[in-house]
């Protein structure tokens, strides 16, 4: 309601004073456009300020799309080029993160008012005010006008679970018990580190920026610390396990400082107790050499944890031999670099990013084609609706196209009463466009698709009745453009990948099990064979092209999250903790070994990769193809030598998250 009461002003102010005291159509026009595409459709994420700032950046994109869309308005068929190729842009910038995501609608609206006739490229100074004054209004009304309380943030989240992490190494170290789930106030870290729950999706860390990459990072090597905390036995613990442990809560509660607003936190030290327990463990006694293994896997989360954090705020980095590319391969990468990488990772037709482009891309420029051959009057009306109504899923896109003719029918019918019963009356519907506005903005999210449109209806006539003489025909071509919009919708739905995002989490999640499987593999044979490894297994290689699948399912399991369809057969944060744990454990370790270093036990470390690798490939199949994987036996024995317990304990770790995807469903998050 807030929202609407705000854009009913700026859209008011927008339209009614270059209109009425101006005299000028076309800034009254813009205005109002500019105001509903941004404030309405866009739904822009995060804090006022945010807000204002992301709809300043975008002035200029817009600015540019009026433009060209101008120009292009005079010919048919450069017209639809234009809403092909723009549309796939704009579209595919949803890849770039939230806030790029919540405007490519919005965007989109700019183009398509413009490409329409009549075609008058001497009116593109007044329609480029005209956007001016309305997203310059927007930007100000979102800091001044009943701002919104701001969202709770994921570094705010973090920094409890990061203190909660502290409390749980400090318990252990001192030889308490593992801690009791959900600690007053401080809900259990989520295994979905990047979607936790308690975090709107557009304040979620989800761009190409090195903050937000470092504090996914970060998030997902608490979800590894405490995993390999609850690998512990209960009571006292080896006084080798303990120091790394003391080190790593003090690396947490540090990091939840600087999450808060505080310095950075300082993890060399961490750093070398870690590097000098390594080199003590494999001398002990193998029960204890078990014990100080999980620890130091969970200080190495910590590390992670508080070195991300460290990336986060642009601290610089301490090194570690791996530093450059395995761990943190951002931290030294330009913004420019960053943002082209991200998008080459999601130009494929494997990534819901890329496959939502072409959807959306392939509709308007079918419906620009059908509204310019059939010279339908207000024919963006037909782009508009194929524009709000398509969905991920075709079924669920089918399912918008019967509230949206009916609502459209019972607003056109309402309206056309009014027409009738007032007549050319424009004072009467200058009057109540405003209360329909603050109505028509807040219908659709309270009460409904079906009430959404019928309202849009009443306000988009009540409005192009004031710009020009009208009559019933002006409801009629409304009900006519809508449904033949929602149409096209529909049949483009049909066409390009149908099953939406819960279809390609299925291969996406397969994918990353799969090349977990070969990380675990060429690992494995990494650390028993001396010299270079051959052609296309050396393991940085690997993990990096796991973190790339993580990327293409961490998308994916985004947009599964807003259909209404749910496929729970598989556990799928799970999938993400799977891989995320396989690469971690594998940097670890080539970070702490020596290539060749465990040639003597290269049979039993060969066999147990061998068998997590196939376990890997057994879950994938069972994912894919959506039915239960058979239970997974005890892949990974116990070491038969100190030296090897800290592969054993990795091993052992992956085979867990792997029996977890499909031992279960998902609770739907």
């Amino acid at each position: 309601m807030r929202r609407a009461g705000r854009l009913t002003v700026v859209a008011s102010l927008s339209f009614y004073i270059p209109y009425y005291v101006l005299g000028n159509r076309d800034i009254a026009t813009y205005g109002l456009f500019s105001s509903v595409a941004m404030g309405f459709l866009a739904q822009i994420p995060g804090p006022a300020r945010r807000r204002s700032r992301t709809l300043l950046r975008s002035l200029p994109i817009a600015l540019v799309l009026v433009a060209t869309g101008t120009l292009l308005a005079g010919d048919l068929w450069a017209a639809i080029a234009g809403v092909l190729a723009f549309g796939f842009v704009i579209a595919f910038g949803a890849a770039g993160g939230p806030s790029l995501a919540a405007i490519a609608p919005g965007l989109q609206l700019f183009f398509i008012l413009a490409c329409f006739p009549p075609y008058a490229p001497q009116t593109l100074p007044f329609r480029l005010i005209g956007v001016v004054l309305g997203m310059g209004l927007l930007a100000v009304a979102e800091r001044v006008l009943w701002p919104e309380r701001p969202p709770v943030s994921y570094e705010r989240l973090l920094a409890d679970a990061s203190d909660d992490l502290a409390d749980d190494l400090q318990r252990r170290a001192a030889g308490g018990s593992h801690k009791p789930p959900g600690r007053s106030g401080v809900p259990d870290w989520p295994v979905e580190a990047v979607w936790p729950p308690g975090v709107p999706a557009g304040a979620r860390p989800g761009s190409a920026a090195r903050h937000d990459r470092a504090l996914r990072d970060a998030g997902r090597a608490l979800s590894f610390a405490k995993a390999r905390l609850r690998d512990l036995p209960d009571g006292a613990l080896p006084p080798s396990a303990t120091e790394p442990l003391r080190g790593a809560a003090g690396s947490a509660m540090a990091a939840a400082a600087a999450l808060r607003g505080g310095p950075p936190p300082q993890t060399d030290g961490l750093r070398q107790t870690i590097a000098a327990v390594y080199r003590r463990e494999r001398t002990e006694d193998l029960g204890r050499a078990s014990i100080t293994a999980s620890c130091l896997a969970a200080a190495e989360g910590a590390w992670t944890l508080a070195t991300a954090v460290r990336v986060a705020f642009d601290a610089s980095a301490e090194p570690a031999r791996t530093f450059s590319w395995l761990r943190f391969p951002y931290a030294g990468r330009g913004a420019v670099d960053l943002w082209r990488s991200r998008f080459a990772v999601h130009l494929t037709r494997r990534s819901v990013y890329f496959q939502g482009a072409v959807r959306v891309a392939l509709a308007l420029a079918a419906a620009r084609l059908v509204a310019g051959t059939l010279n339908l009057s207000h024919g963006f009306w037909v782009l508009l609706a194929a524009l709000t109504l398509l969905r991920g899923r075709a079924a669920e896109t089918r399912k918008t196209l019967v509230p949206a003719a009916v609502g459209t029918v019972a607003g056109a019918a309402a309206v056309g009463l009014l027409l009738v019963v007032v007549g050319p009356r424009h004072d009467v519907y200058a009057a109540i466009t405003p209360p329909v506005m603050a109505v028509a903005f807040a219908a659709g999210a309270i009460f409904g698709l079906g009430w959404g449109q019928a309202l849009f209806t009443v306000l988009i006539t009540l409005v192009f009745t004031q710009l020009a003489p009208a009559g019933l025909q002006i409801a009629e071509v409304r009900v006519l453009d809508v449904i033949v919009g929602a149409a096209v919708g529909v049949t483009a739905g049909l066409l390009a990948w149908p099953r939406g995002g819960s279809g390609e989490l299925r291969r996406s999640s397969a994918r990353l099990l799969l090349r977990s499987g070969d990380v675990v593999r060429d690992t494995a044979r990494a650390l028993v064979t001396t010299g270079a490894p051959p052609a296309g297994t050396a393991p940085p290689a690997g993990i990096a092209r796991v973190h790339e699948a993580m990327e293409l399912v961490e998308a994916a399991y985004g947009a599964y999250q807003v259909e209404r369809r749910r496929d729970d057969a598989a556990n799928w944060p799970a999938v993400l903790t799977a891989g995320d744990h396989a690469a971690r454990g594998a940097d670890i370790l080539l970070d702490a070994r020596e290539p060749g270093s465990l040639a003597p036990w290269r049979s039993v470390v060969i066999d147990w990769a061998d068998r997590v690798g196939d376990a890997c490939v057994t879950v994938a199949t069972a994912v894919r193809d959506g039915h239960a994987a058979p239970p997974l036996s005890t892949v990974v024995g116990p070491p038969p030598d100190a030296q090897l317990v800290d592969v054993q304990a990795w091993l052992a770790g992956v085979t867990k998250e792997l029996a977890l995807i499909t031992s279960r469903p998902s609770d739907g998050r």
